[in-house]
C-alpha cells in the first residue's frame, strides 16, 4: 500500500497464512499530505483537504511500486530521486548536503525547479487538489444513473474479504462496496473488546488485498443496500505465482477457493449470472476447501442412480408433491425442493362445523394442483435429488412429517417449481445462510417469484381470490336423486378421476356441474377390497389389490368420459367410463381382474365384455386361474341330481324391472 507520496507499505511473501507489514518511509524527501475525514467521535473536527501536488505523488508512487518486489529500489531506480526529479517531492527543510545521495536530490530539485515541474510549476497547485465526496444523498439514484457500465476506481481500504473501500474515478466518490452476492468471514468487532477474526476471516482479506489494494480497477455497480453499493470489481490479478497479469472477477475467485459463500439476498443483482457463483461455490465444496473443511453434501449417501433418475408421473399430491413410478416398478413419493404450497393465512372464515377441503378451500391449492396434472400425470420426468429432509417429531404447532426426498422435476427442460412459481401458485422457502438442503436451481426460483411478485400472478394478485364451491354429493342419496335424470340426459360427461377406491369404485369430479361423486362400473363384478369394519378387518378377496392398481394406473387423475346409467340405494352412479376411447369395464374384464356380470346383458358393451371375458378365460390367469371348462350336457343331470334344499335368507329387494327380474340386497352382509 502506498499512504502518501514518500510512504508505503510493505509486506513479504506469505508462509502459512497473511505475512507482517512494515511501514517505510522514504529518507530526506518530503511529498504533500492526502484528505483526511474528520474523525466520527468528535463533532469540531473538520475533513483536511489534500496539500498541492500531494495525490499525484501518491499516484506517481502507487502506479510505479503496487504489486512490485522492492529492495528500497525498483530495478535499479531509486524512488526519492524520481519523486524530487518530477517536482512531486521536495527536500526535507535543514538537511545539508554533505553527502553524494543528498548532493544528488538537491541537484534534481534544482533541476525540476528550473524546468518548472510539478509542485515548482507557476501557480498554487490547486488543480491537484480532490474535491473529495464522502457521503452521496442518494446511493441508489446514483447506482442506477451509472447503468452498471464499469466505472473506473482505486481501491482504498480493504475491511474483509469482500467488503472494500473504492475511490471511484474520475468524480472522486469515495464509497464503500459489498461484492454482490458473495460474503466472506469477517472480522467481530465489540465495544472495548479486541477484534476477533472468524475462520479464515485474515486469509480471505490478505487474498482480496493482495489482488486489489491501491490497483487500478474496474467496478459494476449492481445495486444499493443500507447507504452501501452492492458490486463487482473486475481486475487485473497478478498472482504469486505468475507475475503476468491477467483480468480476474474477485467474487468468483474468493468463492472458488472456498474463502466466500453465496448469500441469497444480494445474489440476485449480481449481473454476470447467479450460475456461475453456485458453481464456483460448489467447486469449493467438492473439494472441501478452506471455509467447506467439514462440508457433507446433503445428497452424499445417495447412489448415483438414486440421485437422478427418469420416472413416470402417477398422481398429483396437493400442490407441492408427485408420486412416481420408478423402472423398477416401485412407486416414491417427491416432494419439489424449496417451494410451499398455497395455505390458509391468520384466521379463516372456513365455516368451524364444516370439514377443511384444502384441494377447494386453499385459494390457489387447486390451480396449482390442476397445473400440475394437466402438465405432468402420466408423463415421463427428470427428476434429481436436491435433498433428503429427515422425519420430524410432533410439536404443538407442527404436526409430524415423515422422511421426505427433495427434487428439482423437470419436463421437456422444464423446472417444474420454477413454473409453478412463476405463475403465482407457490413461494420458495428461506432458508437460514449455512442451511445447504436447498433446491439446486434456487436462485432462479427466487427470480421467478420476483417477477410473479412483480406481475402480480396468483397468491400475489390484488384480485378477489378464486372461490371453487364443490358440491360433494357421493353418499347423499337425496342429492343424488335429483342430479340422476341431468346426468342420464348428458349422455357422456367429462369428469376428472380425484381417488380410486378399488377396481371399480371411483370419485369423480363433475367440471361442468362443479361436484364429486361416486362411480360404480357397471357391467362387470370386481373382486371387493378389503374393509374395516366396526370391530373387525374384513379381508378382500383375491386379486383385489391388482384390480385397484390397474384402475389406479389407467385412470388416476385423468381427465376421463363416463355415461350415467342408473344409481345405488347409496347414492352412487352406475355407469360405463372411457378414457383415450377405452372402456374401463372392458380393460378389467381383458385382464383377467373381473368377471362380467348379468346386468351387462342390457348395454351395448355386452359383446365386447363377453369376447374379453372369453379370451381372459382361455388365458386362466388371476380370476380367472382356477377355471375349468365344464361340458354344457354334463351340467344337467347333475342338477336334476341333487335334491332341492331350501336356503333362506333374509333379503332387501331394491329393484323389478318390467321383463319380471329383480334385485336384492343381502341384509346381513349389505
Amino acid at each position: 500500500q502506498v499512504l502518501s507520496g514518500c510512504a508505503i507499505i510493505v509486506r513479504g511473501q506469505p508462509r502459512g497464512g497473511p505475512p507482517p507489514e512494515r511501514q517505510i518511509n522514504l529518507s530526506n524527501i518530503r511529498a504533500g499530505n492526502l484528505a483526511r475525514r474528520a474523525a466520527a467521535g468528535q463533532p469540531d473536527a473538520k475533513d483536511t483537504p489534500d496539500e498541492p501536488w500531494g495525490f499525484p505523488a501518491r499516484e506517481f508512487l502507487r502506479k510505479k511500486l503496487i504489486g512490485k518486489e522492492v529492495c528500497f529500489t525498483v530495478d535499479g531506480e531509486n524512488i526519492a530521486e524520481s519523486l524530487v526529479a518530477e517536482g512531486l517531492a521536495s527536500r526535507r527543510e535543514g538537511i545539508r548536503a554533505n553527502n553524494p545521495e543528498q548532493s544528488r536530490l538537491a541537484e534534481l530539485e534544482e533541476q525540476a525547479k528550473s524546468a518548472k515541474k510539478g509542485m515548482w510549476s507557476e501557480g498554487t497547485g490547486s488543480h491537484t487538489i480532490r474535491d473529495l465526496k464522502y457521503t452521496i444523498e442518494n446511493p441508489r439514484h446514483f447506482v442506477d444513473s451509472m447503468h452498471q457500465k464499469p466505472v473506473n476506481a482505486i481501491i482504498e481500504h480493504v475491511r474483509d474479504g469482500s467488503v472494500v473501500r473504492a475511490l471511484l474515478l474520475p468524480d472522486y466518490y469515495l464509497v464503500t462496496v459489498m461484492l454482490s452476492g458473495i460474503k466472506c468471514p469477517t472480522f467481530k468487532r465489540e465495544a472495548d473488546a479486541p477484534e476477533v477474526p472468524e475462520p479464515f476471516a485474515a486469509e480471505a482479506k490478505f487474498f482480496t488485498e493482495s489482488r486489489l489494494l491501491q490497483r487500478d480497477v474496474q467496478i459494476v455497480l449492481e445495486s444499493c443496500h443500507n447507504q452501501n453499493i452492492l458490486g463487482t470489481i473486475l481486475h487485473p490479478a497478478t498472482c504469486a505465482s505468475s507475475p503476468s497479469p491477467q483480468n480476474g472477477n474477485i467474487t468468483e475467485l474468493l468463492l472458488k477457493e472456498g474463502f466466500a459463500r453465496c448469500v441469497d439476498w444480494s445474489i440476485a443483482v449480481y449481473t454476470h449470472g447467479a450460475d456461475k457463483l453456485r458453481a464456483a461455490e460448489r467447486f469449493a465444496k467438492e473439494r472441501k476447501l478452506r471455509i467447506w473443511r467439514d462440508y457433507v453434501a446433503p445428497t452424499a449417501n445417495l447412489d448415483q442412480k438414486d440421485k437422478q433418475f427418469v420416472a413416470k408421473v402417477m398422481q398429483v399430491l396437493n400442490a407441492d408433491a408427485i408420486v412416481v413410478k420408478l423402472n423398477s416398478g416401485d412407486h416414491k413419493t417427491i416432494h419439489l425442493s424449496s417451494i410451499r404450497p398455497p395455505r390458509l393465512e391468520g384466521d379463516s372464515t372456513q365455516d368451524k362445523n364444516r370439514k377443511l377441503r384444502p384441494l377447494y378451500d386453499i385459494p390457489y391449492m387447486f390451480e396449482a394442483r390442476e397445473f400440475l396434472r394437466k402438465k405432468l400425470i402420466g408423463k415421463k420426468v427428470n427428476v434429481t435429488v436436491d435433498y433428503i429432509r429427515p422425519a420430524s417429531s410432533a410439536t404443538e404447532t407442527v404436526p409430524a412429517f415423515s422422511e421426505r426426498t427433495c427434487a428439482t422435476v423437470s419436463i421437456g427442460g422444464i423446472n417444474i417449481a420454477e413454473a409453478l412459481v412463476s405463475k403465482g401458485l407457490a413461494t420458495v422457502i428461506r432458508y437460514r445462510q449455512d442451511d445447504d438442503q436447498r433446491s439446486s436451481h434456487y436462485d432462479e426460483l427466487l427470480a421467478a417469484e420476483a417477477r410473479a411478485i412483480k406481475n402480480g400472478k396468483g397468491l400475489h394478485s390484488k384480485k378477489e381470490v378464486p372461490i371453487h364451491r364443490v358440491a360433494d354429493i357421493s353418499g347423499d342419496t337425496q342429492k343424488a336423486k335429483q342430479f340422476l335424470p341431468f346426468l342420464q340426459r348428458a349422455g357422456r360427461s367429462e369428469a376428472v378421476v380425484e381417488y380410486v377406491f378399488s377396481g371399480s369404485r371411483l370419485k369423480l369430479f363433475m367440471p361442468k356441474e362443479t361436484c364429486l361423486i361416486t362411480f360404480l362400473l357397471a357391467g362387470i363384478e370386481c373382486p371387493r377390497g378389503a374393509r374395516n369394519l366396526p370391530g373387525l378387518v374384513q379381508e378382500g378377496e383375491p386379486f383385489s389389490e391388482e384390480a385397484t392398481h390397474f384402475t389406479k394406473e389407467l385412470v388416476l387423475q385423468r381427465e376421463v368420459e363416463v355415461e350415467v346409467e342408473s344409481m345405488d340405494k347409496a347414492g352412487n352412479f352406475i355407469g360405463w367410463l372411457h378414457i383415450e376411447g377405452l372402456n374401463l369395464s372392458v380393460a378389467l374384464v381383458e385382464h383377467a381382474l373381473s368377471k362380467v356380470h348379468f346386468t351387462a346383458e342390457r348395454s351395448p358393451y355386452y359383446k365386447a365384455l363377453l369376447a374379453a371375458e372369453e379370451a381372459a378365460k382361455q388365458k386362466k390367469e388371476k380370476v380367472w386361474s382356477h377355471y375349468e371348462e365344464t361340458p354344457v350336457e354334463e351340467v344337467v343331470p347333475v342338477l336334476e341330481e341333487k335334491e332341492r334344499t331350501a336356503n333362506y335368507k333374509p333379503v332387501f329387494v331394491t329393484e323389478i324391472t318390467d321383463d319380471l327380474h329383480f334385485y336384492v340386497q343381502d341384509v346381513e352382509t349389505g
